[in-house]
């Protein structure tokens, strides 16, 4: 189960059940992801097209099983923002710490960097050791947190941000491919 023995590969609408399964006990087991009811496979089919239509969505599989996604979306819709993202990374249950992440991360920071993106965002539900611990070691640095703005659970939570810049190149941007 180490990230060597992985395979990134595009999604496509066929990934979409495996995906939701991956992401359902983040929604009904955590705070983790606020929304309140996991996503069917028919919802998490549309959310890959539009991510593959203007960022990326990417599966990690491991002897032929779909074990972990990345994907990402955009930031904000002012114009002036449209060359950053946020970025996410879900694994099934016993898949951390095996570089499945890492892997998931490195090849969406890749595509997204080819596009054309500047800055990856990350928002992380604290407290959350693990997903703070990886986003630093993949260069993320912590730019704030937003204080009780989700309400999940019976508690308020807090989100970290953390920024990630995709390229060394700080000039004009070209045109998103």
């Amino acid at each position: 189960m180490t990230g060597a023995r992985l395979q990134i590969r595009d999604a496509t609408a066929a990934d979409a059940l495996r995906c939701a399964e991956i992401y359902a006990p983040y929604v009904t087991g955590s705070a983790v992801s606020f929304e309140a009811q996991p996503p069917g496979a028919e919802e998490m089919a549309a959310r890959i097209a539009a991510a593959q239509a203007a960022h990326a969505w990417l599966v990690a599989e491991d002897a032929g099983a779909v074990v972990g996604y990345a994907y990402a979306g955009t930031w904000m819709t002012r114009a002036a923002y449209r060359w950053s993202c946020t970025v996410s990374v879900y694994l099934e249950p016993g898949r951390r710490r095996t570089g499945a992440g890492r892997a998931l991360y490195g090849a969406l920071f890749a595509r997204l960097a080819d596009r054309g993106y500047r800055t990856a965002l990350a928002g992380v539900t604290l407290p959350n050791p693990a997903s703070e611990g990886l986003h630093g070691a993949l260069g993320f640095a912590p730019v704030g947190v937003f204080r009780a703005v989700g309400f999940k659970d019976g508690d308020w939570r807090d989100v970290a941000w953390f920024q990630r810049p995709l390229t060394g190149d700080d000039g004009p941007p070209a045109p998103l491919r």
